[in-house]
């Protein structure tokens, strides 16, 4: 009986698409929405894979609607609809892409620094990764065929190896690997041919595998108990706020890194990490207070600060979290307060 009536929603809500998609070619815009709705976070994900940065995603998705709207009576019927928003999507990625490049991370500019290094200044010319609000972003594969989960393929690791691909193996990579598409299908999506595509996934895929950790957050996450996250999560804003060097030490393993972009400079290892924690966050910055979030499919802190002549504490980085066992192996600080609007969080504490 219940495989009766799950056939009958299926096919109810086929019918209903298929309405919706005659309405929609007839010009009816509420139609469109509703044809389009469904399928607005993980095309969103999708384009902030491509492009590295929630705010190009936003452009590139509305963008990629317009598009989609403007050319609805082009659309065949040959595929899905899904599959046609994903072409749109991606050939829209692609074309803001050329004008800017990939994004980066403060490692990608050059070596890390010994000593903490004061009074930084945000560089003119570099376009910077920045964090991904997950809390829509679906549990598992987006398709049976897919290699990466969806909450795997917004990773802070993974997403910054994306930017050192060009745009083709890009969009090869997320469109077979992480959405489940056929090597034939991203070749008509990107107007080439299918021994092409499967020349920039080989690529890719090198390049992929040689600059994200063997395990991902996903992995790790599900090794350690959710308490045991929380209380990590809770030890480092609580070293912070205390000003304890040695309790966030005992947090970090011996390789830990820190950056925080925009800011150039970044610290690799216990010794170098300590020296910056020391100089500045834990007792030159002023007072902090903290609000636990997530960000990139990873755990989260968002960190408040206030200053001497400051009456609040207002929004000033958001900290992804990254973690091998349980301890934590990188943290990395997306300073700005437009970082906290597109995460659901307030501009200031009382």
């Amino acid at each position: 009986m219940g495989e009766i009536f799950r056939g009958a929603v299926a096919s109810a809500s086929s019918s209903s698409a298929e309405l919706d998609l005659a309405r929609a070619r007839g010009g009816d815009d509420e139609a469109f929405t509703r044809l389009v709705e469904p399928l607005r976070g993980e095309l969103r994900a999708h384009c902030y894979r491509m492009l590295g940065s929630t705010h190009d995603a936003d452009d590139a998705l509305q963008e990629a609607l317009l598009r989609s709207w403007r050319g609805l009576a082009g659309f065949e019927g040959r595929g899905s609809v899904r599959s046609w928003l994903y072409t749109v999507a991606t050939r829209t990625c692609l074309d803001i892409g050329k004008a800017r490049g990939g994004r980066a991370l403060p490692m990608d500019l050059g070596p890390s620094s010994d000593r903490a290094v004061l009074d930084q200044v945000a560089p003119d010319g570099v376009a910077w990764l920045g964090p991904y609000p997950d809390v829509r972003l679906a549990v598992g594969q987006a398709d049976p065929a897919a290699r990466y989960e969806q909450r795997e393929a917004v990773e802070l690791a993974f997403v910054a190896a994306l930017q050192h691909l060009p745009g083709n193996q890009r969009a090869a990579l997320l469109l077979v690997e992480v959405l489940g598409f056929t090597a034939a299908e991203v070749a008509v999506t990107m107007d080439t041919t299918t021994a092409s595509v499967n020349s920039a996934l080989q690529r890719a895929r090198k390049i992929v595998a040689e600059k994200v950790p063997p395990r991902t957050q996903q992995q790790t996450l599900r090794m350690i108990d959710d308490a045991r996250v929380r209380e990590i999560v809770t030890g480092y804003s609580t070293a912070l706020e205390l000003g304890d060097a040695s309790a966030l030490v005992a947090l970090l393993t011996q390789d830990v890194t820190w950056s925080m972009p925009p800011l150039p400079h970044w610290y690799r290892g216990l010794e170098a990490v300590t020296d910056f924690a020391l100089r500045v966050p834990l007792t030159s910055c002023g007072s902090w207070r903290h609000l636990p979030t997530s960000a990139n499919g990873q755990p989260a802190v968002a960190g408040y600060l206030r200053g001497e002549h400051d009456q609040a504490h207002v929004a000033w980085s958001i900290d992804v979290l990254t973690l091998r066992g349980e301890r934590i192996a990188a943290v990395t600080s997306f300073i700005g307060p437009d970082h906290f609007a597109l995460l659901g969080l307030p501009a200031s504490l009382p």
